[in-house]
């Protein structure tokens, strides 16, 4: 019997109840032991354990049936981005000018062009994809938000990131996988900075984040996903700080982030297909820049029809940096809330801090540097008072020079 009726269950686990036994489990193998009819009076026994996963999910969820959960991914593409068809139609799309084309002609197209294999989307996908995105559609005719924030205006406008899992590396006596930490401007496509590191953290992706806004200026609004480190409360901070949006894609919406995506394959396919010395980190972030400076941001991009790093250049004036500042560092530090004593101390990491100012029974925030813990700022009220110090007890124990 395949598919036993909710009869049948139900009439095994009423049996439970009067089965002998000190124990469920004592009372289901007593059960699994015994024959039940079902509805035509035929014979039927069960083992422990089915009868424990029916008494399991009627206890659970009332019922002896295994519950369908719906695909969380239904109706997206699970083997090519949105982003991804839509730059092959633009590469294809010359060749059909005053000639009248079909959706088609256009899936054949990026087919023979290896644009596309049949492998990552399907002639009816790629219809459908195409007629649910507008991929076809003029600009000013696109109705699809989704489309439209495929590609913004202007340099900095929007920054794409995300990471890529990399080779493995020496990392002392053992191997570590490294990973790529990158920034893409959504306009232009030039990629602000890249970095590989053996860990992924909100650390190491802060570190290459200050460091893309060192090189590229500062975006107006980055777009990431729902990782971790993505959404920690010190990238929002920070984002908070120099003015930026930060914004999270739809779970599981590869498609938003089709220009990172595009851009790692390409590092797969050209960067890291090479023969490359993986002898340290350093070795393979200096081949990684070269390649990132001298190739890719260098070379024409088959959309756009230029170089990047032109792209960008077009867009120079519109791009804001940080204003020259000595404490510009203290933007991309970690931030803490900690309550002053009323001897004008607070703690930090097990040391006693005394506040540059009179704080006393005030709330104030610190910012200190993620990797060392050498200079701790104050900032009371959004306000930076200064640089707390530890406390010297014997230097304050002395009493005050007399004029």
């Amino acid at each position: 019997m395949k598919r036993p009726s909710a009869y049948l269950k139900m009439k095994v686990l009423g049996a439970i109840e009067f089965a002998e036994g000190n124990t469920v489990r004592q009372r289901v193998k007593a059960v699994s032991e015994q024959s039940f009819e079902d509805e035509q009076g035929h014979p039927h026994r069960f083992t422990w354990r089915t009868i424990s996963t029916w008494l399991y999910r009627y206890k659970t969820q009332g019922t002896t049936f295994l519950q369908p959960k719906k695909r969380s991914d239904k109706g997206l593409p699970r083997k090519v981005s949105s982003e991804h068809l839509l730059e092959a139609i633009e590469k294809v799309l010359p060749k059909f000018r005053g000639e009248s084309y079909t959706k088609a002609h256009i899936y054949r197209a990026c087919i023979e062009e290896g644009l596309l294999r049949r492998e990552e989307v399907a002639p009816n996908t790629f219809s459908r994809l195409v007629k649910e995105h507008e991929l076809l559609k003029p600009e000013s005719e696109v109705k699809s938000k989704r489309r439209l924030a495929f590609a913004k205006a202007y340099a900095n406008e929007c920054w794409q990131a995300d990471t890529l899992f990399g080779p493995y590396l020496a990392n002392g006596k053992t191997k570590t996988q490294a990973k790529l930490i990158a920034f893409i401007d959504d306009a232009s496509r030039v990629l602000c900075h890249g970095q590989f590191f053996f860990s992924d953290n909100t650390a190491n992706l802060i570190t290459a984040f200050q460091t893309a806004i060192y090189k590229r200026g500062i975006p107006e609004q980055i777009y990431v996903d729902n990782g971790s480190n993505y959404a920690s409360a010190e990238m929002a901070n920070i984002c908070s700080r120099i003015g930026t949006l930060l914004c999270h894609t739809p779970i599981r919406d590869g498609a938003a982030k089709g220009k990172i995506e595009r851009f790692f394959r390409r590092v797969r396919s050209q960067l890291l297909a090479k023969e490359l010395d993986l002898s340290s980190l350093e070795a393979l972030n200096k081949q990684f820049t070269i390649w990132v400076e001298e190739d890719y941001n260098n070379s024409v991009h088959s959309t756009l029809g230029v170089k990047p790093i032109d792209r960008f250049g077009i867009d120079r004036t519109r791009i804001r940096f940080l204003s020259p500042n000595h404490a510009n560092d203290e933007l991309f530090y970690i931030e803490s809330s900690r309550s002053v004593r009323a001897d004008n101390t607070f703690p930090l990491n097990s040391i006693r801090y005394e506040a540059p100012a009179d704080l006393h029974c005030r709330k104030i925030q610190v910012r200190y540097d993620r990797h060392t813990i050498d200079t701790v700022i104050v900032y009371y009220k959004g306000h930076r008072i200064g640089i707390a110090r530890p406390v010297n007890l014997i230097a304050n124990d002395r009493s005050p020079l007399k004029k």
